[in-house]
């Protein structure tokens, strides 16, 4: 039975350039909507930029141009990353549309009708030079714990003290260097704690789509438990502010002057404003297709980062304004390089642009993806030894081998001619690796789709190699008819064996694939999996397909540019002055081990540790590590704390240490915090000497 699907990527934010973040999410959808469209199901599917919110029009007025400008200059880029990397969405739309103006309007209208809106007032930080209230990530000043400098005005980077930001010491805006004031204003919230919204999404979360597939991995499920908790009475969900004050690029709130919807509100809306104006262009009755009652199945292709919008707040919003609710989530991690996070200054990092420019085949990267995805949320690396042996012993050295060698002796003595002395034989086994692969890539088992592939490969060669048809082409001419037959026979199947890997392969690599279905067994469409199985009659002469990876390629793609180097010193800044060993004996390292790490609601960069000291008891820890990792990956590991830190008495609890983390003095270069992580052997309450 033929289904149809309205499928979406997370909204790439419209005040830069894509990154392999993007890139690397985008093809995984590719890939999964091309199998699906193989298979004779329906597809929509739709991208748009997310281009409302303060950063947006800040940045745009720096350059002195509009939001609107600049919002068009992002987007003219998008193509040549999408075209370049073979992404072909249907349609691409922006969140800075009459399309998302008007359904976010009309959404907003029916939550505030149903009374799952509410108003309130809450005091802020205000710029009085540049008229605006502040984020917390443009508020700075001294950290009222430890006297750093220039810290953001929820937590310090230098010691993790948590703070409001009217504890910071001078604090300054980072637009305009004013003093702030604090100022009152009414927000409008959305009421994600009603009874009603958590005991929808404590079933929609856990539950199965219309065929039986659970809407969220199990990983993703046991996130939203940490904020949802799993009874109603335990729900730990907050109601969700939704609105900001002018000045502010984004859809102003119906009969509120001032006031605009989040950024946040408007950008998953962004979807079906992207689906509307498609709809509008081809001819589709859009209301019809996403009235809830309707089969479409809507599935959103996200990354790790922001499941709590897309597991929450989304379903809700859509739930309770009368609206189809997504079917399934579909949630990757993050790409590193060479178990690296990525670095531009250090040559870790991997530009889009860059590998184009090289002249690196796209498909390279589309199919070294793949070998790596599956369906589960976690990160995968790109390793450029590994991308080099990987293309060029499978892509070349097993898969287009087995072509360039069976066509020459196919076209020299048959004339392209194929021909079968056990079809049914070889039909059955295409049929079996086919069908294991079609379900793998409907499932997103990407990797297991490519191993059963190229295991199919490996077969198909060593048939070939074992029948040694170079012994048998050797004075053909003036062989037997037995002979030739089997000449034939042993080439063709190794034909029929590369054109199933072709069809299986098509997802992955749709321009080698379109090739090869108009070059060398000529249709006048494209592969679909029913194709495997229909063994060719006739093979053109052989071209040239695919050329090997160079590793100099590689060196180009990962060069540190020159001015960044120039830069580079260790970590971004001069070596602290000279201390003696009374001054480091004064601090009281230890080793600690990870007993719980947890969440901490409010906060965008802290977390929540419970420590094992070796003291009988444990300890309450907060370090400000939330954007490099997920609490239940640090569980059970070993840590280096500040033990002899005084206790101190924050807004979220008491922190009794500090936890030690590595960081690059200047986030452009390097964002992250690392956590240092002991050799195996120590143990808690050891001294660090």
């Amino acid at each position: 039975m033929s289904r149809t699907f309205f499928v979406t990527t997370a909204l790439p934010y419209a005040n830069g350039s894509f990154h392999i973040g993007h890139i690397m999410e985008y093809i995984q959808a590719d890939i999964w909507v091309r199998a699906q469209r193989m298979a004779g199901n329906t597809v929509h599917f739709v991208g748009a930029d997310d281009a409302h919110g303060a950063p947006i029009m800040l940045k745009a007025e720096k350059e002195g141009i509009t939001p609107e400008q600049l919002v068009q200059n992002i987007a003219a880029e998008r193509p040549r990353y999408l075209n370049g990397f073979h992404i072909k969405f249907d349609h691409w739309h922006s969140t800075h549309s009459p399309e998302n103006t008007a359904i976010a309007q009309e959404v907003y209208r029916t939550l505030k009708n149903a009374g799952f809106i509410s108003q309130r007032q809450i005091e802020q930080f205000f710029d009085p030079v540049k008229g605006m209230f502040l984020p917390d990530r443009y508020i700075k000043g001294e950290c009222p714990k430890c006297h750093a400098k220039d810290q953001y005005g929820d937590s310090c980077e230098v010691c993790s003290t948590v703070y409001a930001p009217t504890e910071l010491i001078d604090p300054y805006s980072t637009l305009s260097g004013s003093k702030p004031v604090l100022k009152s204003s009414e927000h409008f919230f959305f009421n994600l704690s009603d009874p009603q919204c958590v005991e929808f999404l404590l079933d929609w979360t856990q539950g199965d789509n219309r065929y039986g597939i659970k809407r969220l991995q199990p990983e993703v499920l046991a996130k939203t438990r940490e904020w949802l908790g799993s009874t109603l009475e335990d729900s730990k969900l907050n109601d969700w502010d939704i609105s900001r004050d002018q000045p502010y690029f984004g859809i102003p709130i119906p009969d509120a002057p001032g006031k605009y919807f989040y950024v946040w509100l408007d950008a998953p809306i962004g979807y079906l404003a992207s689906l509307k104006a498609y709809c509008d262009r081809q001819g589709i009755d859009f209301e019809q297709l996403m009235d809830p009652n309707n089969d479409t199945e809507q599935v959103h292709f996200i990354g790790k980062d922001i499941v709590y919008f897309h597991a929450l707040f989304w379903p809700a919003m859509l739930k309770f304004s009368g609206r189809k609710t997504p079917d399934n989530l579909c949630v990757h991690g993050f790409i590193t390089v060479s178990g690296e996070k990525m670095s531009k200054s250090r040559g870790t990092g991997i530009s889009p642009l860059r590998y184009l420019d090289l002249n690196m085949n796209p498909e390279w990267l589309r199919y070294y993806l793949a070998a790596k995805l599956n369906a589960r949320v976690e990160d995968i690396d790109f390793n450029p030894d590994d991308f080099v042996a990987r293309i060029n012993a499978d892509l070349i050295g097993k898969y287009i081998n087995i072509a360039s060698r069976a066509s020459n002796f196919i076209s020299r003595h048959f004339n392209g001619q194929l021909a079968y002395q056990n079809p049914q034989t070889i039909q059955e086994q295409i049929a079996q690796v086919t069908a294991d692969v079609e379900k793998d890539f409907h499932q997103r088992e990407y990797a297991r789709a490519i191993r059963h592939i190229m295991s199919f490969a490996d077969k198909l060669n060593q048939a070939f190699d074992n029948a040694k048809p170079w012994l048998l082409a050797k004075g053909i001419s003036e062989a037997d008819a037995a002979t030739k037959a089997q000449l034939q026979d042993i080439c063709s199947t190794a034909l029929a064996g590369f054109k199933a890997l072709s069809v299986m392969l098509t997802p992955v690599l749709p321009a080698l694939s379109e090739r090869i279905s108009r070059e060398l067994f000529p249709q006048e469409r494209g592969f679909v999996w029913s194709d495997a199985t229909q063994l060719p009659s006739h093979i053109e002469p052989f071209k040239h397909l695919m050329q090997r990876v160079d590793s100099a390629m590689l060196d180009a793609l990962f060069e540190v540019p020159e001015t960044a180097a120039e830069d580079i010193q260790p970590g971004g800044e001069a070596i602290a002055e000279t201390i003696d060993i009374k001054d480091f004996a004064k601090v009281d390292l230890r080793i600690a081990k990870i007993i719980d790490c947890q969440q901490v609601e409010g906060s965008h960069k802290l977390l929540q540790f419970t420590l094992d000291l070796g003291e009988g008891k444990y300890r309450n820890v907060f370090s400000g590590i939330k954007s490099m990792y997920e609490p239940q990956d640090l569980v059970g590991k070993l840590t280096v704390v500040v033990a002899n830190l005084a206790p101190r008495k924050m807004r979220f609890g008491v922190s009794e240490g500090m936890i030690l983390s590595a960081s690059h003095a200047d986030p452009k270069h390097n964002p992250g915090l690392y956590v240092l992580e002991p050799f195996p052997g120590a143990e808690p309450g050891m001294r660090i000497h």
